[in-house]
């Protein structure tokens, strides 16, 4: 395998192609104009679709229709790597509408267009959906001769565990900007950590939140518990003024 695709080419697509340009030749496909990337050929779908390892890197929102339009049109022998930020819904999608001859590999890298470029200890959660075409292995290594720590884990285990850290995160620094948080001139160390984590999940679209906390199942518990949490310390000093 000298060449891979990778479908949707947005902030994250830039990312992943920077990765896999170590190893590969990499063809891509976006719905939007066409765009000029080092080392990336950029190709009709059809033509990307030839593949026999294929990254998604769209928005989980349009993750659903995309699948569904490229199933009848892969070959036997293809392997679909998602790059989803949440794992149940990406996983239940590729099982449902890929056929058992198209291998499933679930991936979600743990960091962004930002992080990665300041991060030296990167992750990645990889599981063995379906490794039709024992593939698994192959990216695994090579992921981690890129100096990334792999944690394989079941989609379900993924998305609890990404509920109480990526969820809260993204919770609280959006909570933050709608309190209206700004910098002073007496502030500290932890109140600029708040800051840089604002600037850090705010940075990221609207439509990528809002994809984080609807489609991982276990985020409305941890958001109710977050809730409980401020209310349960409001009440204690309330109680300590009675």
């Amino acid at each position: 395998m000298n060449s891979v695709g990778i479908i949707g080419f947005g902030r994250f697509g830039k990312v992943l192609a920077n990765i896999l340009q170590k190893g590969f030749s990499i063809k891509a496909f976006d719905l939007s104009s066409p765009k000029l990337f080092p080392n990336v050929t950029f190709v009709e779908l059809d033509d990307l679709l030839k593949e026999k390892a294929i990254f998604v890197a769209v928005p989980i929102r349009h993750f659903e229709s995309i699948i569904k339009s490229i199933s009848p049109k892969l070959s036997n022998g293809t392997t679909i790597i998602d790059v989803c930020s949440v794992k149940k819904h990406p996983v239940e999608v590729m099982e449902k509408h890929l056929s058992e001859k198209i291998g499933i590999i679930a991936t979600h890298p743990l960091f962004g267009p930002d992080s990665f470029i300041t991060n030296n200890r990167l992750k990645m959660m990889m599981d063995k959906t379906r490794d039709s075409h024992n593939q698994f292995d192959f990216w695994k290594r090579f992921f981690v001769d890129q100096g990334i720590q792999v944690l394989e884990m079941t989609a379900d285990d993924h998305d609890r565990m990404a509920a109480q850290t990526q969820g809260v995160t993204h919770f609280l620094g959006r909570m933050l900007k709608e309190f209206g948080i700004k910098k002073t001139s007496i502030d500290t160390q932890g109140f600029r950590d708040l800051l840089d984590l604002v600037d850090q999940t705010c940075n990221d679209s609207w439509e990528l939140y809002t994809d984080l906390q609807l489609y991982n199942p276990y985020t409305k518990k941890m958001i109710m518990n977050l809730k409980e949490s401020t209310n349960t310390l409001d009440n204690r000093l309330k109680e300590l003024q009675s």
